[in-house]
């Protein structure tokens, strides 16, 4: 039992919800669901939502998440095709005793900084996968320019003050 991070995990919850993040409910304590699919709407299950989600977090911030979705769910072994589950997640998890009130602030400031160019993004495909547990070693792509990468482009191109 850990009341330190079941106090975080929920503080964590709070902040996201204030901001309207797509929660899954109640929040655990060693963990925070993001639910994929209303996060961002307008991304197929083909596309990736709990994989995009993760990797924008990524990009943006250097936050480590893990899809819940899709490309964990695997494949059918005699179709081939992707399972899709009711359920599209990104989980961050709250490691034990290394966490901080600044580390859980950290967070809810990437996630809603991602949240804040969700609308840009159209997904991501798979470019290599092996043929089992593919959500370790799988090679991504975005379907478009990631909305971080457009963010960072921008700022490239901008002009130097004289």
């Amino acid at each position: 039992f850990d009341p330190v991070g079941l106090l975080l995990g929920g503080q964590l919850g709070d902040l996201l919800d204030q901001w309207d993040i797509p929660i899954v409910k109640p929040v655990g304590g060693h963990a925070i669901f993001l639910d994929a699919k209303r996060f961002y709407p307008q991304v197929p299950q083909s596309a990736f939502p709990g994989q995009t989600l993760a990797a924008e977090l990524y990009l943006d911030s250097g936050l480590r998440a893990m899809e819940r979705g899709v490309v964990s769910a695997g494949r059918d072994p005699e179709t081939g095709d992707h399972r899709y589950p009711k359920l599209e997640l990104t989980r961050l998890t709250i490691p034990r005793r290394v966490y901080t009130q600044s580390h859980i602030d950290y967070v809810a400031e990437a996630v809603i900084g991602v949240a804040g160019l969700r609308e840009q993004l159209r997904g991501y495909r798979i470019v290599k996968a092996p043929a089992v547990l593919r959500h370790f070693t799988a090679l991504f792509e975005p379907l478009a320019a990631s909305a971080t990468m457009l963010t960072m482009m921008k700022s490239a191109s901008a002009p130097a003050d004289a």
